[in-house]
Parts: structure tokens; C-alpha cells; sequence
């Protein structure tokens, strides 16, 4: 598909203006005319994204072809859509943007290692989407402007819209990508997170053939080159774990794995701002400047200062910021290898301990597991925290089976004799709508300890339910939050919450990984 005939056809024909690598500024200029958002008191663009404030994962399809067919895992998450389907939509979002009266083309790179570096290239009829992915992407040097080669495209039309009983899609919405053409359709939202977790799948089947992990997750990097990795869902904490004024941030999302060590696919991050403030998050509250993209936060009517405590739209309200807003971010993101790694969970129903060390068992067993509640608002239709699996923490953007991503990462751990360590960000004392969820503070003194190596030496205690290895101390952590069991009141109900969710956790590991090792299997709750 040459896509650059049909622009030039539309500009012939329609007088369609494509801007290409517009600078922010020019951009933030067409975003004011246009209407589309408006500027916070700082100069952040402040857009409404309408009905869809998340992802719409029942949306997103895979082009099955003669590319996909043996390589991609069909399944729930990567639900298949006919060729004759997706040249159908094709055509609709073209002949959409071509009657656009402005245009705005990125070329940029999903990728900051140059040896397995993507170029991509999105196409928008919106100017604040084309901020939001030079936010969110790598952006070339003039030199690598001028020779730029796109092997993937991005073609995002919000408004255009497709008929379910002709285009082969669940609702108006659609996210299609199709490995054959290299290309992506986005329609029928305005949400721009579709736009970056789009080339994230598309990373996710790449890299693993060129002998890279990709990986959902956040890593940053201490002054002695210590590496560490935070996987996790959204709601978990990657963003703001991982943003640290005493060490790096390489990036908040997303990245790779290679021989010669970790590098961010991205070049900016995509935080929740929900609650947010200075005192907690300096790093991200200072990172929100002029070009930064808000989603669905709530300006003063007189101030333009943002209401981060108005989820009155959505609880989930996000910032895209490029790196370079980050005081502390390491720049190119490309660092050595992992010497601890950190799982992330949100558990709303308050019996996952606030922190536990894992063996390599235990470590794939919780990686293929992926557990977290999801948090209200992340996708579309979810307005209260429900208990989720998702492989690897990232199965919605996962094209080949999680045992290959879970596989690679095994091998890493094994050869690396890495710490892995489970750390729940959620609930204690009770469940989501009974208790409060653990302290930030908290929190932050675990991953201290665990990055300092304080927890490689300190006396555990293994409970007799999830089989976690819980330490008995933690450095500015009262002791007495460390075993979930002791922070209920009502023990007896405590100990039916945790069967409950031990008996899910076993659920989804015999459904979905029977060929799984015995060891791996047996590393999982006892019930």
C-alpha cells in the first residue's frame, strides 16, 4: 500500500494539507484553531476524548493472512478479522482522511536501541494525536529525517466510524492491525492510547526473532549501573515506582531485552494523573509542561490550573510527556542488564502481602499469571476493580503465545540469577471498598529496600496459602502491614478472601497453561 500516492492524490484532488514533523508549537497552533483542546496554566493541551477514556480491547483485531495465520496466537485478546474485512475498512479511513481539509503525518522510531530500531510513521486527523505520538515515540535527527523509511503505518481517524454488520467489527469502534500490509486502522475513538500500544503489539511480535524480550514494563537505573525492571498493568505503579529523583528513568512502559541489556521502545511516558500532586510525584507533577497531552483532566474554569482529584470524566486521566521533561531520565534510554525485577500488582481484594521474594518457579508461575484488579476506567466498560489474568502482564498487546515472551524471560532470570520480588500496590486491611490501599510511602521504602539489597538478607516467613516468602522487616516499614493476615480485623474472613482468590489464581493456570512444568504448576497456591 503506497501511501504516500493516496496523500498526494488527496492533496491534488481535495487540497488536503499533510503536515509533516511539525514542530510542538505549530502543532499546539492547530490544536487551539481547530478547537480540539485547550491549554492548561502551564501550557499542557487539555483534550476531551468523548465516551471512549480507555482502551477498547474488544475492539483491537489481527488481519488473519498468510503473514499471521502460523505466528500469531488467535484468541479472545487477538481476535482475527478477514483481509477482505480489513481492505473494506481500509478504504473507509482513507477515502476519511482524504476529504480532511489538514492532515499531520509523524515519521519517527519505536525503539531506542539502533540495532532492532522500527520505523513507523502515523498518520492523524487530529493535530493534538500527532503530539501526543511525538510525545510518546522516538523522533529522528534531520539526517535520519531525510533517509526515513516507514516499515510500519499508523492511520488514526477517530471519526471515522465502521458498520459492525459489514466491517466485521463488535462496534463502530476499531483497532486492525494487519502484519501483512503493515498497517493499523484506528477508528471510532479518540482515546490515543490505542495509537502507542498498537506499535507496542507490533514490537511484541517482532523482537522476540531478533533474540529480544519485549516487555510491559517499567526500568530505571541507579548511579552504580544497577538495573531494574517494574512489570505491571495500568493502575500498578510502573510510572511512578520508576521515577525516582536517586536513580535514572530509562522509560515508563515499555521496552526490550536484548544480549547487550535493557532499552525503552518509547521516548516518552503516558502517567495517570489521577490524584496527583507535587509532595508525592515531583518527578511527574514538574514533567507536565507546555506540549504535554492531558486526557480528560479537569481544568478551573478560571485558572486553568488542572483538578487531578476530578474524575468526574474518567478515573482514568493521563499525561504524555516526552523524556526530555524528566529531570532524571537517561538519555539515549539504552542501559546494561537487570540485576532485580519487580512484579507489580493492585489487588483489590487486600491478601496479597505488600511485598514477597520469589524463586524461579515461583517467579514464571506469577509471570504467566499476570495478576492485578483491574482499576476503573484503564478500559472501556470497567467502573470498579475486578480480578484479572493477564500473561506476562501485557496479554492485550501480546501477538505470539505468553510462553514464548514467559520462556525467554525464564532463560534471562536463570542465567542473570536475578531477585524477583512480588509487590502489591493495592488494598490492606480489607478490600477495595472496606480498606485503604497500601501507603505510596510504604511502597517506596519496599522498592528501596529491594533495589538497595536489603531483602536479600533479612528472615522471611512463608504463608501457608499463596506460598509467598514474606520478609519480617522492612526499613521504614511498620512491620506489623507486612503480613496482609495481621491487618484484618476479621480473620476468618481474611482467610475465605484469600481462598477465594487462590482458588482463582488456580483456575486460570490450569485453563490456560497446562503444558507448564510440574514445578512451575506446583509453585502456585495451596488449596
Amino acid at each position: 500500500m503506497n501511501i504516500d500516492k493516496i496523500l498526494n492524490k488527496a492533496a491534488l484532488v481535495n487540497n488536503t494539507k499533510v503536515h509533516e514533523n511539525l514542530s510542538i508549537p505549530n502543532l499546539v497552533n492547530y490544536v487551539l484553531a481547530k478547537d480540539e483542546g485547550v491549554l492548561s496554566d502551564v501550557g499542557a493541551i487539555s483534550v476531551i476524548t468523548g465516551k471512549y477514556t480507555g482502551r477498547s480491547p474488544k475492539d483491537r483485531f489481527i488481519v488473519l493472512d498468510d503473514v499471521s495465520r502460523d505466528t500469531v496466537d488467535f484468541n479472545n485478546t487477538n481476535k482475527a478479522i478477514s483481509e477482505e474485512h480489513f481492505q473494506r475498512l481500509y478504504r473507509k479511513v482513507i477515502d476519511h482522511l482524504s476529504l480532511q481539509k489538514d492532515l499531520f503525518r509523524l515519521k519517527a522510531f519505536a525503539g531506542a536501541d539502533k540495532n532492532s530500531q522500527l520505523s513507523i510513521q502515523v498518520i492523524n486527523e487530529y493535530a493534538w494525536h500527532n503530539i501526543f505520538a511525538q510525545q510518546l515515540f522516538i523522533l529522528p535527527t534531520n539526517e535520519e529525517l531525510n533517509k526515513h523509511k516507514a516499515e510500519f503505518t499508523v492511520l488514526a481517524a477517530p471519526n471515522c466510524f465502521a458498520d459492525p454488520t459489514k466491517d466485521g467489527t463488535n462496534s463502530e469502534t476499531f483497532i486492525v492491525i494487519s502484519l501483512k500490509e503493515k498497517t493499523i486502522l484506528i477508528g471510532g475513538t479518540e482515546y490515543a492510547g490505542e495509537i502507542k500500544k498498537s506499535i507496542f503489539s507490533i514490537m511484541n511480535y517482532l523482537l522476540p526473532d531478533k533474540d529480544i524480550l519485549p516487555m510491559h514494563c517499567s526500568a530505571n537505573v541507579g548511579a552504580d549501573g544497577d538495573v531494574a525492571l517494574f512489570f505491571g498493568l495500568s493502575g500498578t505503579g510502573k510510572t511512578t515506582l520508576s521515577t525516582s529523583k536517586d536513580r535514572k528513568l530509562i522509560g515508563d512502559d515499555e521496552h526490550g531485552w536484548s544480549k547487550d541489556g535493557v532499552f525503552n521502545i518509547e521516548g516518552g511516558c503516558y502517567a495517570k494523573t489521577v490524584k496527583l500532586n507535587r509532595e508525592a510525584e515531583p518527578e511527574i507533577y514538574d514533567a507536565i509542561r507546555f506540549g504535554t497531552i492531558l486526557e480528560n483532566v479537569i481544568l478551573d474554569p478560571v485558572t486553568s490550573k488542572p483538578d487531578y482529584d476530578d474524575i468526574s470524566l474518567t478515573e482514568n486521566t493521563r499525561a504524555a510527556y516526552s523524556l526530555d521533561n524528566i529531570d532524571n531520565a537517561l538519555l539515549p534510554s539504552v542501559a546494561g542488564q537487570p540485576s532485580k525485577i519487580i512484579f507489580l500488582t493492585a489487588d483489590a481484594s487486600g491478601v496479597l502481602p505488600p511485598v514477597s521474594k520469589l524463586d524461579n518457579e515461583q517467579a514464571m508461575y506469577h509471570f504467566l499469571s499476570g495478576y492485578t484488579s483491574k482499576l476503573a476506567g484503564t478500559e472501556r466498560g470497567i467502573t470498579e476493580p475486578e480480578k484479572t489474568f493477564s500473561a506476562c502482564f501485557g496479554a492485550p498487546f501480546l501477538p505470539l503465545n505468553p510462553t514464548v515472551y514467559a520462556n525467554m524471560l525464564g532463560d534471562k532470570i536463570a542465567r542473570g540469577n536475578i531477585s524477583v520480588y512480588l509487590v502489591n500496590t493495592g488494598w490492606s486491611g480489607g478490600t477495595y471498598n472496606t480498606a485503604d490501599r497500601i501507603a505510596l510511602k510504604d511502597t517506596r521504602a519496599i522498592i528501596d529496600a529491594i533495589l538497595n539489597g536489603e531483602l536479600e538478607d533479612v528472615d522471611y516467613t512463608n504463608d501457608n496459602i499463596f506460598k509467598l516468602n514474606i520478609p519480617n522487616s522492612v526499613t521504614n516499614v511498620d512491620s506489623n502491614i507486612l503480613d496482609p493476615r495481621l491487618t484484618w480485623n476479621d480473620k476468618d474472613l481474611y482467610d475465605q478472601t484469600a481462598l477465594e482468590l487462590a482458588k482463582a489464581f488456580k483456575a486460570n493456570f490450569e485453563e490456560n497453561f497446562k503444558s507448564a512444568s510440574a514445578e512451575i504448576s506446583a509453585a502456585g497456591p495451596s488449596i
